[in-house]
């Protein structure tokens, strides 16, 4: 799912966005309830008719915003008070507030609201903070009701601790949900610990419902991921490595700042069919960038995005094909060989 926190991936028009061939949309409640407000969404039609995406829209809770206001919030059984990083207003969000906002907003897969745990963390906080998100799931689950063509999603904590990994899977299964993410990753753990984290997530975790690793990422993560049965990714990664004139190619990241690529008439990638690929070369590409023309954010963003989602194309055509193993050792090969110098 590209990312379009504020109800805009940024440095793409919503019909580009579709032409990479995404399907689904993140956009974030923490964001969106500061500014421009989920009631004056809502007064505006809802999310899709705001931001112009006729696909469905999954809106993060607001859960991993709010851990990162360290000394900006003040959290307990009920809910989170936090001040605004905006203007420093005061605001109250609660599991009950958080669906209700989502459900302002017309998201079709709503986030419960969760703590998310921060990294390093010692087991008994993460235990504290696991159960407490437990606790709040079963009241958004209970505050979300019965919504036929809209899904709602509990929330797996736990750190790096298996044993309160599993705990909270089976919590949240016993409540219900129609899919089932795995969150409080990509917050500080090495990839081998995340990797771990999942091994047992296709014992644990129910067949028939989707899986979402949330704010992953890398695309060796992805594909490290999907080899141990997650389903779904966002992650900010290809739209704000596009805006830092950085792309994601099947031989690894380009830094198209560098200056060996001044005067080299070559595609960023001979082999990627988006407009960046197709109509420029890596001079012209190099050039907007040194230069901080907008063109070079909107290019570099539209290749990143069409990478990631001609990645995950494979991945699904190997996962059909039974040949996953075949085509994970081949995105290896091919990432670690590394950019081809210049002519």
């Amino acid at each position: 799912m590209p990312v379009g926190t504020a109800a805009t991936v940024k440095a793409m028009l919503p019909e580009n966005v579709r032409e990479t061939g995404a399907d689904v949309l993140l956009c974030n409640t923490y964001h969106l309830m500061l500014r421009p407000g989920a009631e004056v969404v809502s007064g505006l039609g809802g999310l899709h008719r705001f931001m112009n995406w006729d696909r469905p829209i999954l809106t993060d809770s607001g859960g991993f915003q709010i851990m990162s206001l360290a000394g900006l919030r003040t959290l307990d059984e009920s809910g989170v008070d936090f001040r605004s990083h905006i203007d420093g207003s005061r605001h109250r969000l609660s599991p009950e507030r958080s669906v209700e906002i989502q459900d302002l907003l017309g998201s079709d897969i709503v986030m419960c609201l969760d703590e998310c745990t921060a990294f390093p963390v010692s087991r008994k906080d993460a235990e504290s903070s696991m159960q407490l998100s437990m606790r709040w799931a079963l009241r958004s689950r209970e505050a979300f009701g019965d919504k036929p063509g809209r899904a709602l999603f509990g929330i797996q904590q736990g750190s790096v601790y298996g044993d309160l990994r599993e705990e909270s899977i089976e919590a949240l299964v016993r409540t219900g949900f129609d899919g089932y993410a795995v969150g409080g990753l990509a917050v500080g753990e090495s990839q081998l610990q995340m990797f771990d984290v999942l091994e047992g997530l296709s014992r644990q975790f129910p067949d028939a419902r989707p899986r979402y690793l949330m704010g992953v990422g890398k695309p060796g993560d992805i594909v490290g991921a999907v080899e141990r049965g997650v389903d779904m990714f966002d992650c900010v990664l290809p739209t704000r490595s596009g805006r830092t004139g950085q792309a994601l190619t099947r031989r690894g990241q380009v830094n198209l700042r560098n200056a060996r690529h001044r005067q080299d008439p070559r595609p960023l990638d001979e082999n990627c069919q988006c407009p960046a690929c197709r109509r420029y070369c890596r001079g012209y590409l190099h050039h907007v960038v040194r230069s901080q023309e907008i063109i070079s954010s909107m290019l570099l963003t539209w290749h990143n995005l069409h990478y990631y989602q001609e990645l995950m194309g494979g991945l699904r055509s190997s996962i059909e094909s039974g040949t996953l193993g075949d085509f994970a050792a081949g995105f290896h090969r091919d990432w670690n060989s590394g950019d081809l110098p210049p002519l």
